[in-house]
């Protein structure tokens, strides 16, 4: 292993310990402020995410959205590929997925505007530390070649790190919401 893939081990280890922990005491509500966040955003499609392992859960603020416009969950079509994004309304019939995912029964694919990024750690920087399968930089980067897509980043403030191994494939996010607060990132060049 590379120092960097050290780094980034290390720093994933502790933060999945302080997100469980955050997880493990968490209060109703902590979707809130996604849901203000968003309510500016009527109408775009967006992105979210269901829930694995101890995720905030952003399925309230999805659900609110649902009611203006299209809401998608990412579908992981194998290694090394981007994501697609399958149309996902509250109720829906789900299947399994990947690595523990539950996605609508029947795909109806479309390209979001907004993304709700899942994450291990992040930095008020804009910096993100995932699970370490490049998925969601892979897929900003795909799309931000096309357009401009906003990425925020959902996570609990636990999550907070300071000083992240990143490398230069990995795609800043433009805002992290948690329970607690909205963190405007600067952008990253």
């Amino acid at each position: 292993m590379s120092d960097l893939a050290d780094a980034k081990a290390a720093a994933r280890k502790a933060a999945l310990a302080r997100r469980a922990a955050a997880h493990r005491t968490r209060t109703p509500g902590a979707a809130a402020l996604l849901s203000s966040v968003l309510a500016g955003y009527r109408g775009v499609a967006l992105a979210g995410y269901m829930p694995i392992r101890s995720e905030i859960d952003p399925l309230p603020a999805m659900a609110e959205a649902a009611a203006h416009g299209p809401v998608a969950v990412p579908v992981i079509e194998g290694a090394g590929r981007p994501l697609r994004f399958s149309r996902w309304e509250p109720g829906c019939a789900l299947r399994r997925g990947l690595f523990g995912t539950r996605l609508p029964e029947v795909d109806d694919f479309v390209t979001p505007e907004i993304l709700i990024v899942p994450l291990v750690a992040f930095d008020r920087a804009g910096g993100r530390l995932g699970y370490g399968g490049g998925f969601y930089d892979r897929t900003l980067a795909r799309l931000r070649a096309v357009r401009p897509v906003l990425a925020i980043g959902f996570a609990y403030a636990a999550q907070e790190a300071e000083g992240l191994p990143l490398e230069p494939t990995d795609q800043p996010l433009d805002m992290i919401v948690t329970e607690a607060e909205v963190i405007a990132t600067p952008s990253r060049g």
